[in-house]
């Protein structure tokens, strides 16, 4: 069980990674529209990723 969750945030971080290799511009630019955000839609997209990361694994599985 460890080295899967391992392996996932490995593979997360891979993700993660790769906007900012590829398209530092448009990341710095996505990044600080983040920042402006309201607390309430920053949230929002919190929920919704969880709950599609969510469904994603429960489909997987």
């Amino acid at each position: 069980m460890l080295r899967f969750v391992l392996a996932a945030f490995a593979v997360m971080l891979m993700l993660e990674g790769l906007l900012p290799l590829v398209a530092p511009t448009l990341w710095r630019e996505t990044f600080l529209r983040i920042t402006r955000m309201a607390d309430g839609q920053i949230r929002f997209i919190g929920l919704m990723s969880l709950v599609v990361g969510a469904v994603l694994f429960i489909l997987i599985k």
